[in-house]
């Protein structure tokens, strides 16, 4: 069945204002377009709805039980397309971001501090997640936008770079590399280091790019995850190479961060979106604060961390 809209507008804004030439004012259309309005609701209804002369309208019996269910569907319409204007000039909603733990715990609060100043009141839902499965909550629906590192090539995925975050050396003060302004990929080579493991995005993503420099580095421990590297490094267990973005500087007393170079090696960060898709204001409004606001192409500083 097709609603006719524009008709029970017509007839509302005809009686709650008394007469076609204030109504047709009202809704900024001509009295004959009014007219005509209103005979297409009564001809599809097969009833009257008004009776008029030309000295009076008044409403018959049906008009007058149908106007309180026409004056609800009509302010029921014009409420939730006012909303969704709302949404569109102003940004405002609700979305979720997929993003990984290294990204969530440091550069994304900032983001969002800045984006709950000019978008008060939205409400996001964040997912912290590994590499991969950042990009199967873009590609599965589950988040409209992901945070995360350069994946496997998908056509129905856009990567939008972000940042470039290096690779530095943790140890703890102690360490016989601590006091070095830089350490370079040879001095690794008798280091106790504690490795990621191959299931990690960032594990592939650092293999890549050694590969292509001729380094092979080996590991004594493995782990999975980031914060259980910094637990053993903070430990005394051993050293290890992670992004500068795992720790924040001075996190963590007597862990300190050292550039690594020759070559310096850093991980891309990008923004995830589905191709062909598009974002709710909300989304849109934070993707383009992030893109907008310097982060594009910008890399995060590599200065070493002293001893807390």
């Amino acid at each position: 069945m097709k609603i006719d809209f524009d008709g029970i507008q017509a007839f509302v804004a005809i009686a709650e204002l008394g007469g076609f030439s204030k109504a047709a004012e009202h809704l900024h259309v001509t009295q004959t377009a009014l007219t005509r309005r209103l005979q297409k609701l009564e001809a599809y209804l097969d009833l009257r709805l008004l009776d008029r002369t030309t000295r009076y309208v008044e409403l018959t019996a049906v008009g007058r039980e149908f106007l309180p269910q026409a004056k609800s569907i009509v302010g029921e319409v014009t409420r939730a397309v006012g909303t969704l204007k709302d949404m569109s000039s102003r940004g405002k909603g609700n979305f979720t971001i997929a993003c990984i733990p290294t990204m969530a715990s440091q550069a994304l609060p900032v983001a969002i501090r800045r984006y709950a100043v000019e978008y008060p009141g939205n409400r996001i839902r964040i997912i912290d997640a590994s590499g991969f499965e950042v990009r199967d909550a873009v590609l599965h629906g589950q988040a409209e936008l992901g945070i995360g590192l350069p994946t496997d090539r998908h056509p129905e995925l856009e990567e939008l770079q972000l940042l470039e975050d290096p690779y530095m050396f943790f140890c703890r003060e102690e360490h016989p590399l601590s006091k070095r302004e830089h350490v370079v990929w040879s001095d690794l080579h008798e280091a106790d280091l504690i490795a990621i493991s191959t299931m990690s995005a960032n594990r592939l993503a650092l293999d890549v790019q050694l590969a292509k420099h001729g380094i092979n580095i080996s590991g004594r421990y493995e782990v999975r995850h980031l914060s259980t590297a910094i637990g053993l490094v903070a430990a005394g267990v051993g050293a290890a190479i992670l992004p500068s973005s795992t720790l924040e500087v001075g996190a963590r007393p007597g862990l300190i961060r050292i550039p690594l170079k020759g070559p310096t090696i850093k991980r891309k960060i990008v923004v995830i979106r589905k191709r062909n898709t598009t974002l709710s204001p909300a989304a849109d409004a934070f993707m383009r604060m992030l893109l907008r606001d310097g982060y594009q192409g910008n890399t995060i500083p590599m200065q070493g961390t002293p001893a807390a």
